[in-house]
């Protein structure tokens, strides 16, 4: 499995202007072969930060997932938005363990 965590920092009124992009964006990423979760968050304790968490079941499958139509029409919609990923990282990981 892979995990996927992504940091971003946006300016003021960012979210707020890329909220039905990133909606879009989940419910297609998520609903792809291979993914097993895809979810976008704001920092609480800093509100310009915006964090990605992916996970996949494989190289592959993030492979197919930059080349799909959404991924294309989300990088378009942020193009004209600030926000600057500064950092994106993936992890190899196996299929972990419940903490509780």
């Amino acid at each position: 499995m892979l995990i996927v965590l992504a940091k971003a920092k946006v300016g003021a009124g960012a979210i707020d202007a890329a909220r039905d992009a990133i909606a879009t964006m989940e419910k297609a990423s998520r609903e792809e072969e291979g993914c097993i979760a895809y979810t976008f968050t704001q920092s609480i304790s800093d509100p310009t930060e915006m964090l990605i968490v992916e996970k996949w079941v494989d190289d592959a499958a993030l492979a197919a997932h930059f080349a799909t139509p959404h991924m294309a029409a989300f990088q378009g919609a942020l193009a004209s938005l600030d926000v600057n990923v500064e950092e994106a990282l993936k992890y190899q990981a196996d299929d972990g363990q419940a903490l509780m």
